[in-house]
């Protein structure tokens, strides 16, 4: 299951089999997100072809460096498709990158009409795929469906503009908004099924990010462990850990030489540590703190993960670097679980520490909120803008 893409574009498409396009655009979204968690940095694609009213290819893109998803389509497709309209959630590239331009694959099979999701921000398409194959008298009708395609492509979309990764916080709490006891311990809040969907999440994502607070009282994995076919890929794991206190016997820095850790630290850090790191496969990424000496620069935190690939991640805490990406606008969506136990303790750990707020009109808004069960646990999932990338 795309856990982490499903519900947003799902819910939003409904059932609209009268229209032709918006069905077969539809049938594209869905093959589309089969490819969650393997193509990143490329988008997830899905790709139709339909000819006399029957749908005789499809294809998504599989795995980054593999083919794109019109080729896969037309190639199931062969011979049907002249003549055929091929249905894609985004505009078809016309420059050659990892492979050659999907444009050239659908001049070459003779489709007579392309119906296009959304245009592709990468500043190399932008617009030239459609071009180049109405230069080739095919037809082009371009924005079927694109709110929806938009939500599926949210983290191509914003590191393609922005070059930062799409960023969503993850937190589970106790009614009362606990998600530790005030001794620390936070074993379990949330109960199986809601922990095997983090899981999914961790695996659609590339990379998950805690505090050294989170590190060391927790000693976690950070790994996504699921059983499914292909293999998932496992993300980076990032750790916030201003002066490298993170231990060298702790398990993410014992499995660093099989699942890359990146250690973001400040630069006061020890530069004996530093290398202890080095010398156990970690990678130290040495910041920028913030004006105020509070912790590392989170801006030019993504940034850096940027430039390294990283488009989508995933911030599992605690309550001060949940808090931080909230304050400084750097948190694009969240999932919350909420399980039904009462701490009942002010001294409890609460799931955001932030800013205060003397005036509820203060309070930052969430938008388009869904709900989810997973027996008795129940998840808010929403984003905090109005407006997806």
């Amino acid at each position: 299951m795309r856990i982490a893409v499903k519900n947003a574009w799902k819910e939003a498409i409904g059932q609209d089999v009268n229209d032709p396009d918006r069905f077969y655009m539809k049938e594209a979204l869905r093959l589309a997100a089969r490819g969650q968690g393997r193509t990143s940095p490329n988008p997830m694609v899905g790709a139709v072809v339909v000819k006399d009213g029957s749908i005789v290819g499809k294809g998504y893109h599989e795995a980054v460096g593999g083919p794109h998803a019109e080729v896969n389509a037309l190639g199931e497709a062969g011979d049907l498709a002249r003549g055929a309209t091929l249905y894609v959630t985004l505009e078809p590239c016309n420059h050659y990158g990892r492979t050659p331009p999907c444009t050239l694959a659908v001049i070459n099979a003779g489709v007579s009409r392309v119906v296009v999701g959304m245009g592709d921000p990468n500043p190399h398409v932008e617009g030239r795929g459609a071009d180049a194959l109405r230069a080739h008298g095919i037809a082009v009708d371009m924005g079927v469906m694109e709110r929806e395609c938009r939500l599926l492509s949210q983290a191509f979309i914003k590191h393609m503009t922005t070059g930062l990764p799409l960023v969503t916080l993850k937190a589970a709490a106790t009614l009362d908004g606990r998600i530790a006891t005030r001794t620390g311990d936070s074993r379990w809040i949330s109960n199986e099924s809601s922990r095997r969907f983090v899981h999914q999440l961790r695996c659609a994502l590339d990379g998950i990010l805690v505090g050294i607070e989170t590190a060391i009282a927790d000693d976690p994995r950070l790994t996504a462990r699921i059983r499914k076919k292909p293999p998932c890929r496992q993300p980076v794991r990032i750790v916030l850990d201003s002066l490298l206190r993170i231990p060298l016997k702790s398990r993410l820095v014992e499995t660093a030489d099989r699942i890359p850790v990146w250690v973001a630290c400040g630069e006061k850090a020890s530069r004996e540590k530093e290398s202890e790191l080095k010398d156990s496969g970690v990678e130290v990424l040495r910041l920028p703190s913030e004006s105020d000496g509070s912790g590392i620069d989170l801006r030019r935190l993504l940034e850096e993960l940027g430039k390294r690939q990283v488009s989508s991640l995933l911030v599992e805490g605690g309550a001060r670097v949940l808090g931080s990406f909230l304050e400084q606008r750097m948190a694009d969506d969240f999932h919350f679980f909420y399980a039904p136990k009462i701490l009942g303790d002010p001294q409890g750990t609460p799931m955001i520490s932030g800013g205060c707020r003397k005036q509820m009109s203060e309070a930052l808004p969430v938008y388009e909120v869904r709900v989810r069960r997973f027996g008795s646990d129940v998840l808010l999932s929403g984003r905090f803008y109005e407006h997806p990338y």
